[in-house]
Formats: C-alpha cells, sequence, structure tokens
C-alpha cells in the first residue's frame, strides 16, 4: 500500500542543488517515488557553528516502505552522497528529514515523526506550505500555516526562482 510521505532535503557543502537532485534521484531508485516539490530556498544555517547558508526543499512522495524503512533509506542515501558524522547541526553535504508520514505520530527512539523541529524550522515550514497549504500537525490539528504565522524563530529564507532539482 503506497504511503504519503514528506521529506525535508537540504545541503550546505560543494554543489548544493546537485546534492539535493541526487538526493531525490537516489529516493526515486529506492522506491520514494517524488509526486511534488518545493521551490529551492536559500536559509541561513541553524546551531552553533559559523558554516555556509543552506539550500532547502520538500518533496512530498508515495513509497510502500514502512516509517523505519523509509528512515533507513534516507540514512542510507545521506551516506552513499558523502555524508560523514560531524558536529549537530554542523555542515553537510546532503540531509534528509522525514517531516511527516501520512499523518502518524511515531516515537521509536531515533525514529520521530513528525519531525521534532519542524514547528520551530522555517526552512521546513514554508516549502511544506508551498506544496501542501491545507496540511495539519498530526499532534495539534493546527495547520502549518497558523504554526508559521506564530514562529518567532528570525532566521532568514529565501525563495529562489525555480525548482531545479
Amino acid at each position: 500500500m503506497k504511503e504519503w510521505v514528506f521529506l525535508s532535503l537540504g545541503s550546505n557543502l560543494g554543489d548544493r542543488a546537485a546534492r539535493i537532485r541526487e538526493a531525490v534521484t537516489s529516493l526515486d531508485r529506492l522506491g520514494v517515488r517524488t509526486q511534488r516539490g518545493s521551490a529551492l530556498y536559500e536559509t541561513e544555517p541553524v546551531g552553533p557553528v559559523k558554516q555556509p547558508w543552506f539550500l532547502n526543499a520538500v518533496v512530498a512522495s508515495e513509497t510502500d516502505l514502512d516509517p523505519k524503512g523509509l528512515l533507513s533509506v534516507c540514512k542510507r542515501i545521506e551516506r552513499e552522497i558523502g555524508r560523514k558524522k560531524g558536529i549537530r547541526f554542523g555542515p553537510r553535504v546532503v540531509d534528509i528529514d522525514i517531516l511527516l508520514y501520512r499523518q502518524q505520530v511515531i516515537d521509536e527512539g531515533e525514529l520521530l515523526i513528525p519531525h521534532p523541529q519542524m514547528c520551530q524550522r522555517k526552512f521546513m515550514l514554508i516549502p511544506l506550505i508551498e506544496i501542501a497549504p491545507n496540511i495539519r500537525d498530526p499532534k495539534t490539528g493546527k495547520s502549518f500555516s497558523e504554526i508559521l504565522i506564530g514562529l518567532k524563530e528570525g532566521k532568514k529564507v529565501k525563495k529562489l526562482k525555480a525548482k531545479t532539482y
């Protein structure tokens, strides 16, 4: 049975757009078929380390994978593209986060859905709302648009001209 998932993709090292394209291609190859994608957004980094700005996007995909299988595929792709263990919230070649899996709430150790920081991160909410404007937080029932309006994060998020991945 195909399930809808929303994934956040980001990169701030090397050819950022190429890394996001590579991640989407790899997801499709491994059974996570992209149906819609947001524009690319240039975003100010979050965290304690001085680092380059990110490119971020959100994709809506269909998959037959269960949540644990999806997490495994995301981690595998990150490794294949060249992500290494490093400083938490530090620079990375690619980052793939599961934002939503259907409207499920999952809390199983490393697997937390919805993504635990998404309601505090403009770079996740803005592209999510772009491709799914009416979607709601499965925990609170609030629309993500309402959550974004109340967000006081302060980090800059700039939409680029077009989807290029």
